[in-house]
């Protein structure tokens, strides 16, 4: 008798990015701007010092002091993960029971509710407005009425570039009985004064995320973080793989985010960018019937338009690659230089339609 695979896995198919070798790429909302030659002589001698024989800090005490101290909190309330992602799914895994019901508020990241599917776990699709903004008070209700363990959402949102403001998140937190897993991967392109990293004590149903792959430019390392108050951070801890997080990726981190200086002025050069790159598709949109590019609080502009397809295949024929997602694309800010030719193309393929 021969094995088959359950329901829930039987037709699932691995994720593979588009492949393929592109001049520019601003479809997976990546940091366009590498580490400099200054930085990158001490990624060696890091790499140089780090015991390969030996495992990971289970606790990864250097990585989360560093972490903490660049945003102001208590290391205590931070736990490292191989990436967002794998902090998303252990936390629907452990903290939901089988069969407990999740709200997304979509449009919004997939994986959120990939994960809850994989966990046994019901999700109920609350749609945002015309605008992709959360109207606050329609997602309390829906949460309440469906009586829901968990509300997961990003702030500022992937893919609408859309951002809440502090309160409206506060009032949230405060008015459901459901654990709120707030997305902040995008914050540092927002506004830190809207974050509420520095309010997770005050709530015993909230668990914040970061990321080291958006405005630190190191995806390649997968660090996610998880911030909580210190009973929430605990149980994250527990239930983590005791060495989930490798050497390499800790020590190099660490001394990332130590570097203060260099990383606040890379995040304000891509905030500059990304305005750059509005502003330009802001002007397209102006001769371009139904091409609607709505504001952003992140490193990306998200847009909808009848043509989508049609701009991704030919942005594609010119060596430039942009996220197609339906009725939308999302096109990340890449440099100066990258933000023009990309719009100096979409120009010519709505002066060619």
């Amino acid at each position: 008798m021969s094995y088959i695979l359950n329901d829930k896995i039987k037709n699932l198919v691995p994720y593979e990015p588009i492949s393929g070798t592109y001049d520019i790429r601003l479809d997976a909302n990546e940091c366009t701007l590498n580490y400099d030659g200054e930085f990158m002589k001490t990624v060696h001698e890091v790499i140089d010092n780090v015991s390969f024989n030996r495992y990971p800090d289970p606790m990864c005490i250097e990585l989360r002091k560093a972490f903490a101290s660049y945003y102001g909190i208590d290391y205590k309330n931070v736990t490292v993960g191989n990436g967002s992602d794998e902090l998303i799914f252990l936390i629907e895994s452990a903290f939901m029971l089988k069969g407990e019901k999740l709200i997304t508020a979509v449009p919004d990241f997939s994986m959120y509710e990939f994960y809850s599917s994989i966990s046994e776990n019901k999700s109920y699709r609350f749609i945002k407005n015309d605008s992709l903004d959360i109207d606050v008070d329609s997602l309390i209700s829906c949460a309440k009425e469906n009586n829901v363990s968990m509300i997961i959402f990003s702030n500022p949102c992937n893919p609408t570039g859309q951002g809440l403001e502090k309160e409206d998140v506060r009032r949230l937190i405060r008015s459901v009985d459901a654990l709120v897993v707030l997305d902040e991967a995008y914050m540092d392109f927002y506004d830190e004064e809207q974050s509420l990293l520095k309010e997770v004590n005050d709530y015993d149903n909230l668990i914040i995320f970061r990321t080291a792959s958006k405005a630190l430019g190191s995806a390649a390392l997968r660090l996610g973080f998880a911030v909580a108050n210190e009973k929430l951070s605990s149980a994250i801890a527990a239930v983590k793989s005791p060495y989930n997080v490798n050497s390499i990726s800790q020590a190099i981190g660490a001394r990332l985010y130590k570097n203060k200086d260099f990383l606040k002025n890379r995040t304000k050069t891509i905030v500059e960018n990304t305005r750059i790159l509005y502003n330009n598709l802001v002007e397209l949109s102006e001769n371009n019937e139904g091409f609607i590019v709505y504001p952003t609080k992140t490193n990306f502009v998200f847009v909808k338009t009848p043509v989508g397809k049609e701009l991704w295949e030919y942005l594609k024929s010119k060596s430039i690659v942009i996220r197609y997602m339906g009725d939308y694309i999302r096109i990340t800010a890449g440099t100066k230089d990258e933000i023009e030719k990309t719009i100096d193309a979409i120009k010519a393929f709505f002066l060619n339609k």
